[in-house]
């Protein structure tokens, strides 16, 4: 099967399609929210129980999906497809810094129902980071939250005037949006154990070596310190640890390969968010057995000696995959409003994608998860009923592989 990117409502789409054909499904359906009044985020089609069979139809036994869902709406969206056959395995958030606030005021919307007019208040602005306004032929300098398309809004804030209107000044309706939760569901496999499943159809695990969160040998070298039970000795210093055979073996901290991969995912701004918080963990040290010439705990001699840790640092990002996001990947004309970093999609791809695998996206929107797939050198199947966003998908398709025989050439 090749890939191919179709027009078309996704249920008729699928249908054309044999059953047990496809090895994954990685998607962003519509949240339903009726976003920016757009009616294709107000359909129910993520609720939709149907579409859901069709994707189980479709997916071979043991095959994964992980389809992103709103916050309000995930619920419904989770339970849809666990009426259409699926087990639900997990749930990982993916946690960003870039949402921005649609809280409504109470305190303005109060004046406005007496019908009276706020004064002007101090001037503030939108955005992180600090840069000169021009007003009134005067700089001021200013410092707020930015917009995700670089501009810099400014606005007066306005002060409360009826009594009613003071009361609740700083009381609004909504939370800032910084989390999308993303359902694991699951085909059930056909054979009585997943090692058959996947010996037989390919589908059934989730791939945790290639999804592992690398590690930084700089920050992290403390924690790359290894216990080889073969030899029983300490694989930096080189010292014989001597334990007891009815003692257990020590575990590693964290595998040179990377840390295990957790149902956390981050944007780079969420992460350098996490990281001031947390800052310098320290380690203290690891005592693997009594000191020489003391008894243990049964009363029994040992020899050797503590191993001590150094202080491990670095922030609490790099406990989770960080998701790197390229400044141009959004593509010249691409105006779809709820685009999501090829970095993340290639990333969630890799982790339940077997090798050379077939992945489909029945909401393909501006194409992102399918950039991704050409990334991870897979096939892809994706479905978008919007005429412009198909358009622009299609577009991202044919300059993305242009780029990549570019650079493949050279």
């Amino acid at each position: 099967m090749k890939s191919k990117l179709y027009l078309g409502d996704c249920i008729d789409t699928l249908k054309i399609f044999p059953k047990n054909c496809i090895d994954s499904c990685v998607t962003d359906p519509p949240y339903e929210f009726g976003f920016m009044n757009k009616k294709w985020d107000n359909t129910g089609i993520a609720y939709n129980t149907e579409m859901w069979k069709e994707v189980f139809r479709v997916l071979k036994p043991g095959a994964h999906l992980l389809a992103f869902g709103g916050t309000r709406t995930y619920h419904r969206m989770a339970c849809a497809i666990e009426d259409a056959g699926f087990e639900i395995r997990d749930q990982l958030q993916w946690l960003y810094g870039s949402g921005f606030p649609k809280s409504h005021n109470i305190s303005k919307a109060i004046d406005k129902e007496a019908g009276v007019e706020r004064q002007q208040g101090e001037l503030k602005t939108h955005g992180r980071g600090k840069w000169n306004l021009k007003i009134d032929n005067q700089q001021k300098g200013c410092t707020g939250i930015g917009h995700a398309d670089g501009s810099k809004k400014v606005y007066h804030e306005t002060l409360p005037e009826t009594d009613e209107a003071k009361t609740w000044e700083g009381w609004g309706t909504a939370l800032k949006p910084a989390n999308e939760p993303i359902v694991l569901a699951r085909k059930p496999p056909s054979e009585k154990t997943i090692a058959k499943n996947v010996l037989k159809h390919g589908t059934g695990a989730i791939n945790i070596e290639a999804s592992r969160i690398p590690v930084d040998p700089e920050k992290d070298k403390s924690q790359l310190r290894t216990l080889n039970r073969n030899a029983r000795t300490d694989d930096i210093s080189g010292q014989k640890w001597g334990m007891t055979k009815t003692k257990k073996d020590t575990p590693q901290v964290v595998s040179p390969e990377g840390r295990f991969p957790a149902n956390i995912l981050l944007d780079e701004e969420a992460g350098e968010m996490l990281n001031q918080q947390s800052g310098i963990r320290t380690s203290g040290t690891m005592k693997l057995k009594s000191h020489v010439n003391k008894r243990n705990v049964y009363n029994k001699y040992n020899t050797g000696a503590d191993f001590n840790y150094q202080a491990s640092s670095g922030g609490a990002s790099r406990f989770f995959y960080c998701a790197k996001v390229s400044k141009k990947e959004r593509g010249e004309g691409n105006n779809h409003p709820t685009v999501k970093p090829i970095a993340l999609m290639r990333y969630l791809i890799r982790l339940i994608t077997p090798e050379d695998g077939i992945i489909l996206d029945p909401f393909s929107g501006s194409g992102s998860t399918l950039l991704a797939a050409i990334d991870e050198n897979m096939r892809y199947i994706g479905i978008e009923k919007e005429k412009e966003y198909y358009e622009i998908a299609k577009h991202r398709i044919e300059q993305y592989t242009k780029r990549i025989k570019i650079e493949y050439e050279n």
